[in-house]
């Protein structure tokens, strides 16, 4: 059976002797805007005093991103052991796919760059490349392999720690988790893109019913296209490498610094962050489970998803027959009954609604 191809195109940025930057190869092609916002990613770019003001100019090895429905996957290398490339000092090999998974295009950026360095030679980059859209596949010059069928999406999804995350927040957690599971906005800072994006895509596991990982935004500027992309969609969780994106409270629920070590909730966003004891029995069982040293981040998955699915059939069990849509939906009269706190009458409505069991 053909493996499903998700890459989108592939492209080169060098860094020559000079510190020019050459947007030197791409295939099959990119349009002007997206190429502006990789260039802009991309570590041989120089640093705007506008974005990024917390992050100096230096070179990340690997790093990822999401702007549309494209992923992008960035691996800067250094050039100056290359007997081919003699003017290049860095090079930066940009894949494009339909897929969040990191360590696929990891291993597969590292074998296109390594034929690239040895043979100066894009061509024969391009067809390691086109082996992989055909046959799912290829092998570099030196002997290491690449196969898509070797990459589960869940491995992806478990590759960093929910335990850290659940560790350093404590029982504050559960801003985390009722943030994800009403679907809010979510803005994450810290000034080190490779600890963002490490914690980040740990978040959606609190959420494993969904296995949704385009909620997803690792490496957002406040650049004006970006935000515009990012607030076409009600909920995220968005990465930020400048601390004044703390002050653009338009853009998020809840405001994560992981640096800091603090989570704050908008102005704006606190009545649908009531807590009642729903939140408090999940905070104390995520914060039971870090402190099991023999719990692997898989089970504690597992026990907060059974929460969770206990948490929404409950909820189901309130649902009445609705013969417009010819389902069951929650109403508001439905939760009144149960005589709850205004806090959690709250949650459970947005909760239905998160949910897709309300009457839109």
């Amino acid at each position: 059976m053909a493996m499903k191809n998700n890459l989108l195109g592939a492209s080169l940025v060098e860094k020559d002797k000079n510190g020019d930057v050459l947007w030197a190869w791409t295939y099959p092609s990119i349009d002007e805007g997206m190429r502006e916002l990789l260039l802009q990613k991309c570590c041989l770019s120089p640093a705007s005093s506008s974005v990024d003001k917390d992050q100096a100019q230096e070179i990340i090895p690997f790093s990822f991103g999401h702007f549309g429905r494209t992923w992008y996957y960035i691996m800067t290398v250094d050039a100056e052991s290359s007997d081919t490339l003699a003017q290049v000092t860095y090079v930066s090999l940009i894949i494009q796919a339909k897929d969040f998974n990191p360590e696929k295009y990891q291993l597969l950026s590292k074998i296109l760059t390594s034929t690239y360095l040895s043979t100066g030679n894009a061509a024969m980059m391009l067809q390691l490349y086109l082996s992989v859209v055909t046959q799912g596949s290829c092998e570099g010059r030196g002997g290491e392999s690449f196969a898509v069928k070797n990459f589960d999406a869940r491995q992806a999804y478990v590759a960093t720690s929910i335990k850290d995350v659940v560790r350093q927040f404590g029982i504050e957690s559960i801003y985390l988790y009722t943030a994800l599971l009403l679907k809010k906005r979510v803005a994450v800072y810290h000034p080190n893109l490779t600890a963002l994006q490490s914690f980040l895509r740990a978040l959606p596991t609190l959420v494993w019913h969904r296995q949704n990982w385009n909620i997803l935004y690792p490496h957002v500027h406040l650049a004006e296209a970006e935000l515009d992309d990012l607030t076409t969609t009600s909920s995220y969780v968005a990465g930020f490498t400048d601390s004044s994106a703390e002050s653009h409270a338009n853009l998020y629920d809840i405001f994560v610094n992981v640096a800091g070590g603090t989570v704050d909730v908008a102005p704006h966003a606190k009545e649908g962050f009531g807590m009642g004891k729903i939140h408090k029995d999940i905070a104390t069982l995520m914060v039971k489970c870090t402190e099991d040293e023999d719990m692997s981040d898989q089970a504690m998955i597992k026990e907060i998803a059974l929460k969770t699915k206990e948490l929404i059939n409950n909820l189901k069990s309130l649902a009445v027959g609705d013969e417009e849509l010819g389902r069951p939906v929650v109403t508001l009269d439905k939760l009144r009954e149960r005589k709850l706190t205004p806090a959690m009458e709250n949650f459970l409505f947005h909760l239905a609604s998160a949910e897709g069991l309300v009457r839109l």
